[in-house]
């Protein structure tokens, strides 16, 4: 089973840091405003992880696909 990150939305105060720590991953979707994660077929864990270490409201995790 994968791991995948995911953003919580409700607690992301866009500081953007996780897309300046890890941008293939995070990116900012301009016309919505908002954070996502890319789609990708296997996440780089140690750039994911240092962007959840980053947050500063902790709304990054991993979740089992």
């Amino acid at each position: 089973m994968a791991r995948i990150p995911d953003v919580d939305l409700s607690e992301c105060v866009e500081c953007d840091g996780c897309v300046e720590v890890c941008p293939e991953v995070f990116r900012r979707n301009e016309s919505m405003g908002y954070i996502e994660v890319i789609d990708c077929e296997k996440y780089p864990e140690l750039e994911v992880q240092d962007a959840i270490n980053f947050c500063p409201t902790g709304c990054i995790c991993w979740v089992e696909e």
